[in-house]
């Protein structure tokens, strides 16, 4: 069985924090998960955590993510020496389906017509929860995080399940009056 793994993360610092986009390894990283197809369980990364995510990326069959490559690597390779896309097997859904559309989807538009869900929260909730973290020390914050993310993984993780099942991926026009679909070869 091919051993897919969803991953996302959140980050401690935001873009203008850091001095632009260029500066993605600098923005830290508040919490990452994962969950892999394999062990079917979800696992939450603290900081303190990035050499055992690295590893589970990179022994992964199947690296599946939304803007991993673009932004949660960059971010990850502040803690690593690795290249982390030369050192894994990708699928970013939101860069295929880039190529396919002319435009970036954003992961909501998807989860919202394929699966009439969406997402809980965005980045700017969780680095507000991080802010709230260090000024109070209540991991109560970091939950929010962690919970957060790991609902992003799980829409992640359907999404490409819906791909896969039905060769498809439904999507919300720009109007938000209508819903399209665009075909995808994801096995």
């Amino acid at each position: 069985m091919k051993n897919y793994v969803y991953f996302d993360l959140e980050t401690q610092r935001s873009f203008r924090d850091v001095g632009g986009a260029a500066n993605k390894s600098k923005m830290g990283v508040s919490v990452a998960v994962t969950y892999s197809s394999q062990t079917g369980e979800y696992i939450v990364y603290g900081e303190e955590s990035m050499d055992a995510l690295v590893d589970q990326l990179i022994k992964a069959d199947c690296v599946v993510g939304w803007n991993h490559e673009q932004f949660d690597y960059p971010v990850l390779e502040g803690y690593t020496i690795y290249d982390m896309l030369s050192q894994t097997r990708n699928l970013d859904m939101m860069l295929d389906l880039e190529e396919k559309l002319g435009f970036r989807l954003k992961l909501d538009s998807a989860a919202e017509a394929c699966l009439d869900m969406g997402k809980t929260a965005d980045g700017l909730d969780a680095l507000r929860w991080w802010q709230d973290y260090l000024k109070t020390g209540d991991k109560a914050h970091i939950m929010k995080i962690a919970e957060y993310c790991c609902f992003d993984v799980k829409v992640t993780k359907c999404v490409h399940e819906y791909g896969l099942e039905n060769g498809i991926i439904k999507y919300k026009d720009k109007g938000g009056s209508g819903i399209l679909d665009v075909e995808v070869d994801w096995k």
